[in-house]
């Protein structure tokens, strides 16, 4: 049911001669340590809830990542989504604060149900290289809809593979991303 593999691309190794610095490895098994609390947590609240879905895990750059995907027995049931994703969110947070209260350490860990963040990731990145195409355009900064943290990190990361700028701007909920021309 867990799936676990490792992602090198980002987890940083210690330095040569550094025996206080995190190695690959410890990383490695943190994030690993973080994803089973997590499926642990998430296992048991669909149980007591009586939802079906299976746990992945994973580690996707430098955080474990989660997702309840649909199970043999049945599909996730999509009000775990919540409207704009805000029942994710809570889930989120209500899972990293149990992974917390575990290991004793802060958690990054990304939750998705239903791969309902996989395809807003995919809506962003389309976003973001139709916002890079009319910066281009135009010369002219261009402003986003609000977005979450997690939305805002997508297209800060596509803008840059792009070779622009970007920056957030204004106070949550209406926290957006601005994409600032070279």
């Amino acid at each position: 049911m867990n799936d676990i593999h490792e992602s090198a691309s980002t987890v940083a190794s210690a330095p040569e001669g550094d025996e206080s610095a995190p190695t690959r490895r410890d990383r490695t098994a943190q994030l690993e340590r973080e994803g089973e609390v997590a499926a642990d947590f998430l296992e048991r609240l669909l149980d007591i809830a009586d939802l079906d879905g299976d746990i992945d895990v994973d580690i996707d750059g430098d955080r474990a990542a989660v997702a309840i995907v649909d199970s043999d027995e049945g599909r996730v049931p999509r009000r775990l989504v919540g409207a704009d994703g805000e029942v994710l969110e809570a889930l989120q947070e209500l899972t990293r604060m149990a992974v917390q209260a575990d290991t004793g350490e802060r958690s990054r860990l990304m939750l998705d149900v239903a791969g309902h963040r996989a395809q807003r990731r995919e809506t962003l990145v389309t976003q973001a290289k139709e916002a890079v195409a009319t910066v281009r355009e135009t010369g002219e900064s261009l402003s986003l809809e609000p977005m979450s943290a997690f939305e805002r990190k997508v297209v800060h990361d596509e803008v840059l593979a792009a070779g622009l700028t970007s920056e957030s701007e204004g106070v949550e909920p209406r926290r957006h991303v601005v994409v600032l021309p070279s």
